[in-house]
């Protein structure tokens, strides 16, 4: 690994064991056993390095988690689809904790600082992409439009559903079948 590879581990492992609030540059740089003068270097601040750090945490387990989920249900009704992966997204969440956490404690920074809102809005078509190529390739006969609607629809869900997950100690996440029942009465008006 080079040194911006190193510096994304570290600042993860720093702050899976300090919290965002109270990693310093000095424990990412130690956590990645480099200088301190690397992370200006590759990130030109801590507060991009640990953003981008998380987004690739969260990005690759619950990215590929949710990839894996919609592919479970290659061939089924769209409804259906759709429920089953909303039923999946708790265990997902559970797998994943400790970084969602990380992320909601850094969600807080993000919106107060303008070149880590600057990365989330550059790379959220990024996810809402993924999502949609996975639709397409399990749902053959969604459009491009289709499933840019729905990537962006199961995206805007997962963060939503994470963040009651969260707070509720994961009692309070309604179901798929939930969800599809209040999109039916939408779409039936």
């Amino acid at each position: 690994m080079g040194n911006r590879e190193d510096l994304l581990a570290g600042a993860r492992k720093a702050i899976m064991e300090r919290g965002v609030a109270k990693t310093t540059a000095r424990d990412i740089a130690a956590a990645a056993g480099v200088s301190l003068a690397a992370i200006g270097y590759h990130f030109g601040s801590k507060d991009r390095l640990i953003t981008e750090a998380l987004a690739e945490a969260l990005g690759t387990g619950i990215g590929d988690a949710m990839e894996a989920l919609i592919r479970q249900t290659a061939g089924r009704p769209l409804p259906e689809a759709f429920a089953t992966m909303v039923d999946g997204l708790p265990g997902v969440f559970a797998e994943n904790r400790e970084a969602m956490l990380a992320s909601l404690e850094n969600m807080l920074r993000v919106t107060r600082s303008a070149e880590p809102q600057t990365f989330m809005a550059d790379n959220l078509p990024n996810a809402y992409r993924d999502i949609a190529q996975s639709l397409i390739e399990t749902h053959p006969r969604l459009s491009a439009e289709q499933a840019d609607a729905v990537a962006a629809l199961y995206f805007s869900l997962t963060q939503g559903l994470s963040v009651l997950w969260m707070m509720s100690g994961g009692q309070a996440v309604p179901g798929g079948a939930d969800l599809v029942a209040a999109m039916t009465a939408l779409s039936a008006d």
